[in-house]
This record gives structure tokens, sequence and C-alpha cells, in this order.
């Protein structure tokens, strides 16, 4: 029989790498004191690993007058805290150590903490350090302050309560339930129970064990303690023994610091408004919290929110909803898109341009000789809109492209076209100093075109592309939440200055390929050319036959095609074969012309297509896939082993 196991979640080491992909995701996204917090528990945790995995920092925490000092000097074994009715009695924050300061240096030094004693004792509780912290509601600033600090970086929390006031609306919303997250590594001792009945500890062990399963802390351990009498000091002892010999308390602590983190990325990317909590979050007693110190090594990113003031901005975990598949939005509104491109660009004239140019280049090129010098007097469609001629090819080259003015720029932005080491061409937009680089649409290394002549959009195809990409970015952003979806807007509008251009120059470049001649062009030119060669041969031998014959002349034998002379056939005949041949031509030109436009239209769509995931759906998609992996990252932070 398989013995059934809980299952485990993954470790620390992997959860941390994903407190900082997602960290590292959100950037630019979500507000800097979010990301800059899940940095700063990232790095914090490296830190904290380093020092010392051998001791347990334990703090002792609570309001002016709970009785914290006498606990910390009768747990030490000293009088080293001093006990007295003036408050604040404690104004700086006092060490107990077990076991010398052997190793446990670099650890408080990190945590600022310089008044250090060696505990009387250090049976069963090797690797202990006891922190004796100022009142959390002390009148002076600094010590409120300290508390925040060193709150945000012990391993072990225990929250020293006075019978009187362990209901303090202060001390359970700014404290006890922002830290909700951290229940594995706290403990309640309800300080000076000899001052209350016997069967009054009861009740109020009760009614605090109420309030903190209210607070999100249930499975919290409670004792009833007192000082003086030594009451619930072996049970403390005992317990502070157990979590010190596990070697585990300090990791718990990262695990649910990562858990906050991770809790704070996905509530700051649940907001609407996408303003950074700490600019929100306040007291529930009405008056604003204090600021949190930094904290010690997390650098520049100690500037993010504190754990406390995570907490108190999150009061549950929100779930982050699945995005809408990037190819679903490709499929249904890249086709819409790419219709308004092609309404923009003028495709329909193209279209027609491509047809007619066929037919005049096929006249040109296989018309009847004695004619076709009047069809060069008009003018090329195609070439009237400067469509099918290149300025120049090669993959090797940086070649500028025009964008609207002579000198290449427009609006203060140069475009150009530049083929990478790999033969893969990349556009750059480049504004002022910055410059960002994506993919170019596939063929764009290959031909350089300039500008066409086309008209220019009129203010309904414009309005259309600006609906048509807007409907991307909606689309695409349903349901994702608020920072995310205005990043997925955001995307789909930032480079709609430059859809212009690029789809001008994939209009012209896929123009070039529509103005090859077919090869039946040239040999009927041949035929014609001959049969015009042989018209000529007839009417040169008609012209002789006929000097002879003025000049009175014998006249030349004259070979017949039945009855009729060969000069006349030749003349007569070529002129004929001429004519037909160039009807025939004009004819299959027609057909042609229609096909050439039908496989330009096939081809210009797929060109435009293109250039509309370039600019518009492959940033889109990109978003969508960051958000899928910063909700993934997000997710494997927050799993708790």
């Amino acid at each position: 029989m398989k013995l059934l196991r809980r299952k485990e979640g993954p470790p620390l080491d992997s959860r941390l790498d994903a407190l900082l992909e997602a960290a590292t995701l959100a950037g630019g996204r979500l507000p800097d004191g979010v990301v800059g917090s899940a940095r700063a528990v990232a790095e914090r945790a490296g830190v904290r690993r380093s020092l010392s995995a051998e001791h347990t920092v334990v703090a002792l925490a609570g309001a002016t007058g709970s009785g914290k000092s006498s606990l910390f000097n009768a747990l030490t074994g000293t009088e080293v805290a001093a006990v007295g009715v003036t408050r604040p009695t404690t104004s700086a924050v006092q060490a107990a150590v077990w076991d010398g300061d052997t190793g446990a240096g670099p650890l408080l030094d990190w945590l600022d903490v310089f008044t250090r004693h060696q505990a009387a004792d250090a049976h069963d509780v090797t690797g202990l350090i006891l922190l004796d912290l100022p009142d959390h509601d002390s009148i002076q600033l600094g010590h409120r302050l300290e508390v925040d600090r060193l709150v945000e970086l012990v391993d072990l929390l225990v929250w020293v309560l006075d019978p009187q006031k362990y209901a303090d609306a202060a001390l359970h919303e700014r404290y006890l339930r922002p830290l909700s997250g951290h229940r594995d590594v706290m403990v309640v001792a309800l300080n000076q129970a000899d001052r209350l009945p016997p069967d009054a500890v009861d009740r109020c062990l009760r009614d605090v064990r109420r309030l903190l399963d209210d607070d999100g802390l249930k499975g919290v351990p409670v004792l009833a303690t007192s000082a003086r009498t030594g009451m619930g000091l072996p049970e403390l002892r005992a317990l502070l023994a157990g979590r010190v010999a596990d070697r585990r308390a300090w990791a718990s602590r990262l695990a649910a610091d990562v858990t906050t983190a991770a809790d704070l990325l996905a509530a700051a990317s649940g907001s609407s408004s996408g303003a950074p909590p700490e600019e929100s979050a306040a007291g529930e007693t009405g008056e604003p919290d204090h600021p949190t110190a930094a904290s010690p090594g997390a650098g520049a990113a100690g500037a993010g929110v504190g754990v406390l003031a995570a907490g108190r901005e999150i009061v549950r975990s929100a779930e982050l909803p699945e995005a809408v598949p990037a190819g679903d939005v490709t499929a249904r509104l890249g086709r819409r898109l790419t219709v308004a491109l092609e309404e923009a660009a003028g495709v329909p004239t193209v279209l027609e341009a491509v047809a007619k140019g066929h037919r005049h280049r096929a006249v040109v090129a296989t018309g009847w000789p004695v004619t076709r010098w009047i069809r060069r007097l008009r003018p090329d469609p195609l070439r009237r809109l400067r469509l099918g001629t290149s300025t120049g090819a090669g993959s090797g080259a940086s070649t500028g492209v025009s964008t609207g003015t002579r000198d290449g720029t427009r609006d203060g932005i140069e475009s150009r076209t530049r083929s990478g080491a790999g033969g893969g061409a990349t556009i750059a937009a480049r504004d002022g100093a910055s410059e960002v680089e994506r993919p170019a649409p596939r063929g764009e290394s290959q031909e350089i075109v300039g500008r066409t002549s086309l008209p220019a959009a009129s203010a309904v195809q414009r309005a259309r592309v600006e609906t048509a990409i807007r409907d991307v970015g909606d689309t695409a952003a349903a349901g994702v939440p608020g920072p995310w979806a205005a990043a997925v807007r955001r995307a789909a509008r930032a480079h709609s200055g430059e859809l212009t251009d690029a789809v001008d120059r994939a209009v012209g470049r896929t123009s070039v390929r529509a103005t090859r001649q077919p090869r039946w062009w040239k040999a009927v030119g041949v035929v014609q050319w001959l049969v015009f060669a042989a018209m000529v041969a007839g009417a040169l031998w008609l012209g002789a036959l006929f000097g002879l014959d003025y000049l009175r002349l014998p006249e030349l034998p004259v070979p017949t095609l039945g009855v009729v002379p060969w000069p006349t056939v030749l003349l007569v005949g070529g002129a004929l074969a001429g004519i037909l041949v160039a009807l025939l031509s004009r004819l299959a030109a027609w057909a042609g012309g229609r096909r050439r436009a039908r496989r330009t239209a096939r081809a210009l769509r797929a060109a435009i297509g293109e250039v509309g995931a370039a600019y518009v759906l492959q940033p889109v998609e990109a978003e969508l896939d960051a958000y899928t992996r910063f909700r993934a990252a997000v997710e494997r932070a927050r799993a708790r082993s």
C-alpha cells in the first residue's frame, strides 16, 4: 500500500529566481516601488543566506508597557535590559547572543545592532540571537522606524502583548494583519498573565486566538507568560529552542517575504490606476503610515515597498487572469488590419495601374513596329506612380530610405534598412539618442525602393487604420489586468507613425516583381520584327520593280505564289501578319494584366500583412507573452513548499 505524501512546492532558490524573473518582466509596466520591492527581497535573501545559516534572529516586539524588556532579561538570565516606569524605556535595540559572538558578528552588523550581550545560559539554544526592540507605539518616531526596519529583517517575531491592550487596533491593523503571510515565523506571548485571575487567563487566551484568526494568523502559537513568576517561560524557551535547532526559521521568513512580494506584484497588476501602492497606503486607524526604512544590503532596490507596507495594501492574494492567446488576436484582427492598410496604401489604385501598365508595356514590346512608337508617347501607369522602379539592390549594404523628405527624415525620426550579420534585415527607428530595432518584414533587405507617388490616404482611410490598430490593442488586452492592458495598447500603437512609410516601401518592393516581362513578349517581339522585315523586303522589291518599269528597262522575272507575285505577298502579308500578331498579343496582354493584377493583389496582401504583423501584431504578441511569463513566474514565486 502506497503512503500518500504531501506534495512539496518548489525550493526557495527556484522561487527567488521566479520572483526576479517576474520583477524583470514587470519593469516599465508596474510601479517602480513594487518592482524594487521584489528585487530587494531577492537581494536580501542572498545576503541573509550568505551571512549565517546557523543563527536564528528572534525579536521581541510589543507596545509600551507590555514587559518586553522584563521578558528579555528572564529569557537571557541577565539584567541587561533596563526596566522602569518611564516610557519609553528601550531606546536602542539590544541583542543577546547564545554561543558567544562567534559567527554572529557579521549578521548583527548587517542588522545594524551594536549593543550585544552574552546570554547566561547557552544550553539547548545554541545559535539563538534575541533582540529587544523599542516600543512599536512609541512617541519617538525613530523608535517606530527602528521597529519597522527590523520587523522586515528578523527570522522570527515574538509579539509580546499586554493583557490590557492586546486588542489594540494599531497592533493588529499595522502589524499583525499585514504580516498574515508570515504566520510560520510568528509567536504571540500574552505577557504579565500573573496579573489576571486564573480563569481570566484562559478567557484572554481564547480572545487573543479569535483576534489572531480574524487577522489571518491561524495556527500561530499563543502562550501566557510572566517574567516575574516564570509562568510560561519554559514553554517559550522550548519553542524557541526547537525553532533554533531546526535551522529553518530564516528560510521560512524569506519564503514568506517572497510570497508577499509576489502578491504585491499581482496586486499592482490588478490595479486599474497603476498607482504605486506606497502612495495610497494608509493605516486603517486613519493616521498615515510612517515611512519604512530601507533594508540593509538592499542597495538601490531598497527604495521599494517594504513587507509591512505591502501587507497593509494586500488584503488577499490577487489572482491573475489568463491572457487571450496571441494567435487568436492575429487570426481575428490581422485580416481587418491588413484590409485597412491596403485601403490607406491605395492598393486598388496600384492594382489598376498594374493591369494597365502590363497592357501598356505588352503593346510596346509586342505591338506592330509601324505603330508601336505611338504607344511610347503615352505615360506608363506604373512609372507615373513610381512603382516598379528599384533604386538599388543588394543585401550587404546599408542604404538610406526616404520617409517623406529628401534628407531621409520625417518628424525627427530616421528610418533605415540594413542587413544583419546573418543576412536578416532589421529596421531601426531612431529618435534622438535612443534607438529601437525590430525584425524587418520578409524581403526588406532584398530590394531598396524609394517613395511611391501614390495619393496620400484620406482622413477616412487613416481613421480606419487607427480604428483597426485600436481594435487589435483592445481585443488583445481583454481580460488582462490594468497596467498590462495599458502596455498591450501602447505596444499596438507604438509604431503607428512608421506604418505609412513601411507600407509604402512594401508596395514599392512588391510592385518591382509586378513589372517583370513575360518571356513570350521577347519571342513575339522577334516575330514582329521578322514580319516587319518581310514587309520591308516586299516593299523594297516592289519599289525596285517599279523603278525598272519607270526607266523602261527590261522586266525581271518575278516569282509568284499562285497568281500573286511574291513582293506583294511579302508586303501585304507582312502588314496583315503584323497587325494580327499585335491584336492577338493585345488580347493576351489584357488577360495577362488581369492575371498579374490578381497575383500582385495576393503579393501585396502578404507584404502588407507582414508589415502589419511586424509593426502592430508582433509587439502586441510580445506584450502578451511577457504577461504570460510574468503570470507563470508570480505563481511559481507564490507556491509554498
